[in-house]
């Protein structure tokens, strides 16, 4: 079995965190109808911009500047279709980081089509639950629509597959799973705990998740990292709001302030990720 040795740790998150707060970056949201104002909100808080620019004229272009890019399939059309595969291209080809979000991958064949066609632009972290990464990487796995029916532990192998096509790659559930390589190229998995479960009880916390990945690829010194922070930030963010918080209603009100509060210091006091031991064979 592996053992990682510059793995990151609660101090690179935590600085992370601060580097978001400073630089602030702006990401370009291409989303579904349904989350584009909570994502936009959660941004905010977190201390973050977002920019809905999803139509086929604009879409690439704008991915050519933005921080990090967001493409989420909760929603795909025709227009967004094209608007996704120009912003995927762009994003590629000017270095900016972007994140594939592959909702209801492996439930529908056009979005998983147009998921697997997406990959050959190289997304810098793949952010799903465990059903979609699981389908996304073709080995199968139960989606029932934006729901997971798989443990995200479930999704490891199949995260590791991806990593064919991606710098990271997270599957999201009770314990987040986390895959891609530290500061010395070399393959680190990594396990976060937290968050809460009313998490799925308010619509769109998954799908902003993945903007604030985004976010955190803008600032972060190494993909991982990155992905990482933007975990962490809303596992502690998600039990800080479940405290303060008697039903679904309260808890998204709550969630936002705590993504606000949430800062270095308590990050480093809450966080809770450790690694996994993975198989020695490197994953290129």
């Amino acid at each position: 079995m592996s053992t990682t040795t510059n793995a990151p740790t609660v101090d690179d998150l935590a600085s992370a965190l601060e580097a978001l707060r400073a630089r602030v970056p702006l990401v370009q949201s291409l989303t579904n109808i349904v989350s584009a104002n909570f994502l936009t909100n959660v941004l905010l808080a977190a201390g973050a911009s977002n920019a809905h620019i999803d139509n086929a004229h604009e879409a690439g272009e704008f991915a050519r500047i933005a921080g990090g890019v967001l493409i989420n399939l909760g929603t795909p059309d025709d227009g967004t279709a094209v608007a996704f595969t120009r912003a995927a291209e762009a994003a590629h080809e000017a270095g900016t980081p972007w994140v594939l979000d592959p909702v209801g991958v492996g439930g529908l064949s056009w979005r998983t089509g147009l998921a697997a066609d997406l990959l050959k632009f190289r997304p810098t972290a793949v952010r799903g639950n465990a059903s979609e990464i699981i389908a996304l990487a073709g080995l199968g796995g139960d989606t029932r629509g934006v729901d997971s029916a798989d443990e995200a532990a479930a999704a490891v192998p199949a995260a590791l597959a991806l990593l064919e096509h991606a710098d990271v790659v997270s599957a999201s559930g009770p314990v987040d799973y986390l895959v891609g390589r530290d500061r010395d190229g070399h393959l680190t998995g990594l396990r976060i705990a937290g968050g809460s479960a009313m998490l799925p009880r308010v619509t769109s916390t998954g799908c902003s998740l993945g903007g604030l990945v985004a976010a955190y690829l803008a600032v972060a010194p190494t993909p991982l990292i990155g992905l990482a922070a933007a975990h962490a930030h809303v596992a502690v963010a998600a039990e800080i709001a479940e405290e303060n918080s008697t039903g679904p209603g309260s808890f998204a009100v709550a969630y936002l302030d705590a993504l606000f509060t949430v800062d270095a210091a308590t990050l480093r006091a809450r966080a809770r990720i450790d690694t996994l031991d993975l198989p020695t064979k490197d994953a290129h």
